[in-house]
Parts: C-alpha cells; sequence; structure tokens
C-alpha cells in the first residue's frame, strides 16, 4: 500500500542533513519511504492530512531503562550525600537478609520467577515502557540494562505493539549489597559475570531480527566498574562475533570515576579504550564525569580527544543529569572535540522533546554561550545521532530507501497559546514542545499511534498499574532499605500533610 503524507512542515534529509519543507509531502509503501518533496504526482492508496503540522522522523531513544521507576520517582530533591547524587546508589542495591539483598552467586539468572502475580506485573511494567515511548513520539529505544525475564516481556511487546528496538540482558561481576551498618559494600563474582555474558549471547541469537526485523541485540556490560577489564574484551570480541553494538554506562559517577582511577590507573574513559571499547559501534551512558571535567581535580585527562578518535557515541540523558544536579561539561566542548552526542530518556519521563529543551538550555547554561546546543542539533541528536552507533542509514530520517518511520506533531497547541506564531518549527519544537503534542506515529509503515491513542493499550489500565505498584513498592521501602528508612525519610513530603 502507498500512502501520501501531506504537510505541513516535512523534516526531509538529503545527503547529510535534515532539511526543512514547507507544505511539502512524504510518499511511504509498505515499510519503506519512495518520496520526500514539494509535491508529488503518482497515485497513492490513501492520503494522511498532516497540513499545519509537522512531519517528522520517529525519535531514536539511546537510553531507557525500563518500567515505572516508582523507586526512582521517590527519591526526587532527597537522597544521601555520600553517593553524590548518584540514583541508582540509593534504589539499586538493598539490605543484606532481605529478599532483594540476596546475591547467591549459585542462582542463575535464567531462572525467572514462576509466581504468576510476579510475571503480570513484569508484563505490565513493559506494556507501560513501551506505550510511553511511543506515545511520545520514540520509534527506535534501546534498552540500556535489564534481567533476562524483564527483556522477554520487552521483546514480547516490541512484538505486540510495533516498535523497534535493541535489547539484550544486562550482566555485571559485581553487586552492590547494604551492610547491617547501613554502608554498600561490593561483592564480586566474576563467573557469574561470565554466565550472564553467554545468556546475553543466547538471547541475542534466538531473537535478533525476529518481530520482522524491528527486534535487534544489544550487549550490555552494565557499568565500567561492575565488570572486569576480561569481561570488557569478551564482550568485544562476542560483540565482533554477533554483529550487534555495545552499550555501557561509563564516566557516569564521581564515586565510579575514582574507583577506576585508583584500582585501574585508568580513567573510565581509558579503560574502555583499552579494552577496544572506544568504537563506532558503541553507545556510553552519560559520559558527563571526564578527567577534563573541573569538578575532577584530576590533571592529566585527554578523554575527549580518546572518544571522538574512537568514534563512540554519548548517549546525554539532560533530564536525568540535571534532577541529579549533574550537567554534561560541556555540549559545546563534546561538539568542538567531535564526539557524537545521542539522546536518552534513561528512566522518566519518556519525553524526547522535553529531553531537547532541557539538552538546549543547559547546553547553552554550562557551556557559556546561547550559540550552543541548538535547536537543530539536539534534534539531530535526538534522530540521526543514534544511528551512527547503530550502523543504520535508514533510521532517523525521512529519505527515500529509509524506513518508514514517520511522527506528526501538532504544533497548534491545541485549546492553548503554548505554541503562540511558529515561524521555524524546529525551534518552536524544541523551546514550546511537549511530548503530548504527538498525534501520529508510524513505525514500519503501520499506524502505532493515531489522534494520540496507541494501539492496543488502555492508559487508564496502565495509570492504575504504575500507581498501584508504585504503592506497594513505597509502603514495603523500609524492609530492605540499606539505611532502614521508610519511604517518608528516604525522601520528605514536600510540605507537611494534614488530615
Amino acid at each position: 500500500m502507498r500512502t501520501l503524507i501531506s504537510g505541513g512542515w516535512v523534516v526531509g534529509f538529503f545527503g547529510t542533513t535534515h532539511a526543512l519543507i514547507p507544505n511539502g509531502v512524504v510518499v511511504f509503501e509498505d515499510d519503506s519511504i519512495v518520496h520526500v518533496g514539494s509535491d508529488f504526482d503518482g497515485t497513492v492508496d490513501r492520503e494522511i492530512d498532516a497540513r499545519g503540522k509537522l512531519v517528522s522522523p520517529g525519535f531514536i531513544d539511546t537510553h531507557i531503562h525500563s518500567g515505572h521507576k516508582a523507586a526512582l520517582r521517590l527519591i526526587c530533591d532527597s537522597g544521601r550525600p555520600e553517593y553524590f547524587g548518584q540514583p541508582f546508589f540509593e534504589t539499586l542495591p538493598a539490605r543484606e537478609g532481605t529478599r532483594q539483598g540476596d546475591v547467591d552467586p549459585s542462582k542463575d539468572v535464567r531462572v525467572a520467577a514462576e509466581d504468576p502475580a510476579i510475571a503480570r506485573l513484569r508484563n505490565l511494567a513493559a506494556t507501560y515502557t513501551v506505550a510511553e515511548l511511543l506515545r511520545n513520539g520514540v520509534t527506535t529505544f534501546m534498552d540500556f540494562g535489564a534481567q533476562l525475564s524483564a527483556q522477554e516481556a520487552m521483546r514480547e511487546e516490541v512484538d505486540r505493539l510495533g516498535i523497534r528496538a535493541y535489547l539484550g540482558p544486562s550482566y555485571r561481576s559485581l553487586n552492590w549489597v547494604g551492610d547491617q551498618n547501613g554502608r554498600i559494600k561490593r561483592v564480586w563474582d566474576e563467573d557469574k559475570g561470565r554466565r550472564d555474558l553467554e545468556i546475553a549471547a543466547e538471547f541475542i541469537t534466538k531473537y535478533d531480527g525476529t518481530s520482522d526485523g524491528r527486534m535487534r541485540g544489544l550487549l550490555i556490560p552494565f557499568t565500567s566498574e561492575s565488570v572486569t577489564p576480561e569481561l570488557l574484551r569478551a564482550t568485544r570480541k562476542k560483540a565482533d562475533e554477533l554483529k550487534v553494538p555495545i552499550a555501557v554506562h561509563a564516566a557516569f559517577n564521581i564515586l565510579e570515576f575514582y574507583q577506576i582511577v585508583t584500582e585501574q590507573g585508568l580513567t573510565p574513559i581509558e579503560l574502555l579504550d583499552s579494552v577496544g571499547l572506544l568504537a563506532p559501534d558503541v553507545v556510553i551512558g552519560h559520559g558527563n564525569f571526564l578527567a577534563e571535567s573541573k569538578g575532577m581535580n584530576y590533571a592529566a585527562g585527554h578523554d575527549l580527544e580518546l572518544m571522538a578518535r574512537g568514534g563512540v557515541t554519548i548517549s546525554h540523558c539532560p533530564t536525568n543529569l540535571a534532577r541529579r544536579g549533574r550537567y554534561l561539561e560541556t555540549w559545546a566542548a563534546y561538539k568542538k572535540a567531535g564526539v557524537n552526542l545521542a539522546l536518552g530518556s534513561d528512566t522518566y519521563p519518556r519525553d524526547m522533546i522535553m529531553n531537547m529543551r532541557i539538552a538546549s538550555y543547559v547546553g547553552k547554561i554550562m557551556s557559556g554561550s546561547y550559540f550552543a546546543a541548538t535547536a537543530a542539533e539536539v534534534f539531530e541528536a535526538a534522530t540521526l545521532g543514534p544511528t551512527r552507533a547503530l550502523g543504520r542509514d535508514d533510521l532517523g530520517r525521512l529519505a527515500v530507501g529509509a524506513k518508514a518511520d514517520i511522527i506528526i506533531i501538532d504544533q497548534s497547541g491545541g485549546d492553548t497559546l503554548r505554541y503562540g506564531p511558529v515561524r521555524d518549527p524546529i525551534k518552536s519544537l524544541v523551546e514550546l514542545g511537549v511530548g503530548d503534542d504527538v498525534e501520529t506515529v508510524i513505525v514500519d509503515g503501520v499506524t502505532r499511534v493515531d489522534k494520540g491513542k496507541v494501539e492496543g493499550v488502555e492508559m487508564a489500565e496502565m495509570r492504575k498499574f504504575g500507581q498501584d505498584a508504585a504503592e506497594e513498592l513505597w509502603s514495603g521501602w523500609q524492609d530492605w532499605d540499606v539505611a532502614g528508612r521508610t519511604a517518608e525519610q528516604a525522601s520528605p513530603w514536600s510540605f507537611p500533610l494534614v488530615s
């Protein structure tokens, strides 16, 4: 079937970068784009009227963690200062002696919980994640780390709801657990890390290329400090064998930086370089605590040069960083060095338009120039930037031969005056848009979101699931929290409660 979309503004792609086409058209047949331009005189089977709207390539979210993220929502505006703002130390480690704190190395990650209630929650979390991504105009995403059972559930929703995804169970040799004094200690098990790498490879071998090619594999050594150099080298070798990209959190928190420098004599970026993981097929989560960063007080840094030379991609998650008082230092410096930048939502909200805006505003502030982190640059980071790491010249663009991954964004503001007069639709999108402005999402030529409704998902059910699951988690916080805190102690109310 051949379909014509008539704009509106069309963000076309002609050779090297995007271009704006006023009153443009896009034509796709089955799963591929066959025409982008000012007009089209061929025959079509159907038309989509997008006049007065923005027709854009679908966004590519290079960094998500699935689920409702209730634990991370709890710690907003709070946290233990000894973690230096690193959120997962607040939520991932659990106290020894609790079920969550069980780090028995004999337990195989392949043994999934058989409790039907747990399985149902896991499946609902996957639906919640994919539905939120689609509703916000994301047509491709990379999951940056989850257990095998969670990835199985995500894979099923990728198949059912029609999104494009890069998935793989993450693995690590290090676990963090809380002792009886409320401190976090490290527990190493290299054999488990190697076993879990093989399990990840089995998952990828089984599912890579399924769901009509929308499901692709991804190797995820969880963080630079949670895997040994030997496991990182094994990852490089396995990625070459499987021909899949790699994603790893690195240079992403102060404790990690100093741990690796102290124990390896290298910065996290230098460590990745030493094991072959500064390469065009590698995505680094965050990469914002570099040797050159002023706050690191490290006198011999050349991380930017190494990353640019290797062709690695930084997955910058500006909303998540800003929430914990962190930032990229600086957008202009990374661009000047030639480091490829892409955007990710990380935890919540999975709103790529909001992430573009925060990337632009914080990028200007930290770069000391309102010429930095322009609307064009952050839009490219949400579309073209990721494709360089994925080796895909058929995604992130509206061009002949590209996949028909297309979104339509209403910039009228609805019943509000939020957008006001629009001259440049990309600048208006970055400055004034929100994910709810996305009204149509097409993936592989199939409409997955129509008039803001995600096909196959009851959003009221998802909202109820998220709230109910969160309430249960928060009520039991003290049962496993490293410091034995209740939810109220971990995150005091904004204002006093009055009954």
